[in-house]
């Protein structure tokens, strides 16, 4: 019984011993916020308690649903993005990846590219063979979507196309659902709208903004409901907002899995827990005075 019992103690000391641990967390990128008290804390906003990179893998490896904010010039996000997806393949095999970045006009060459990759004839011009936009640095997301290119996953697109766009622009469709299409939420994307516009918009130009923006957060919620599980999408902060955006369509759609959000952002900002499940703060990129831009004659 005496060496029954050893071998058990034995045998759970080597389980234990084998348990992931996550990589190291890359250093900072971005200039600012170096010295800040926030640079690379991590809060459960569900309790307020500081949690350590480990602590937000386990809880993020237990969702179907993995929604990551960024903001899209931060390098720092874009670097953790990296980070996470390896940490999590870790603890469970991915099902799919989903970016805002793409289109389902080109799944198709993300479909070959990653068919080539995988046969190592990579194209030597990835992001040509992708028909990336220029709006999308690549210079962040490259290794990005050359790492997941050579994983068992699908990469898929989460975004409307631009005909797409202009035809809810002409004409916004009706949104079927409850949550999503509340008056506050209305009132605080029209709100957003107005502000990221600088003011500048006509007040004509609301209602087809608004249908873009809530089109947009829908299709990701489409994609992700219908995505190999469990999936992970990364998008801008304001599209996986659990008060405004992609976890109301999914409610709105009937999806009862699991989603965890988790929201990166730049120290000095505040992000809720009507906001988000984590946040994870990070060095700042210099502040840019876009509106000075639109203002000028």
């Amino acid at each position: 019984m005496r060496i029954a019992i050893t071998l058990l103690l034995l045998f759970l000391a080597g389980c234990q011993s084998v348990r992931p641990t996550v990589p190291a967390v890359p250093d900072w990128q971005s200039p600012q916020g170096r010295e800040h008290a926030q640079l690379g804390v991590i809060i459960d906003l569900r309790s307020g308690q500081q949690i350590s990179p480990q602590q937000l893998v386990d809880e993020l490896a237990t969702a179907g649903h993995v929604l990551v904010g960024e903001q899209h010039d931060n390098p720092d996000h874009h670097a953790l993005q990296l980070w996470l997806l390896k940490a999590l393949a870790q603890y469970r095999p991915t099902g799919s990846l989903l970016l805002e970045m793409l289109t389902p006009s080109q799944q198709g060459a993300v479909d070959s590219s990653r068919a080539a990759t995988q046969a190592n004839q990579s194209p030597a011009d990835l992001a040509k063979a992708l028909s990336w936009k220029e709006g999308w640095d690549w210079n962040y997301y490259g290794p990005i979507v050359r790492y997941a290119l050579v994983q068992p996953y699908p990469l898929l697109a989460a975004n409307l196309d631009r005909e797409e766009i202009m035809a809810v622009y002409r004409q916004p469709p009706p949104l079927v659902g409850s949550a999503s299409t509340a008056a506050s939420v209305r009132t605080a994307l029209q709100d957003d709208i107005r502000e990221s516009h600088c003011g500048l918009l006509p007040e004509s130009q609301m209602p087809p903004m608004l249908a873009i923006q809530q089109q947009r957060d829908r299709r990701m919620a489409e994609q992700i409901k219908a995505a190999p599980q469990p999936s992970i999408l990364f998008a801008g902060a304001f599209h996986v907002r659990r008060d405004l955006g992609v976890p109301l369509h999914l409610q709105d759609l009937g999806d009862s899995t699991q989603t965890r959000v988790l929201t990166l952002a730049e120290v000095g900002r505040t992000v809720t827990a009507q906001q988000s499940d984590f946040v994870w703060y990070t060095a700042a990129t210099p502040e840019q005075d876009h509106c000075a831009k639109l203002r000028k004659p």
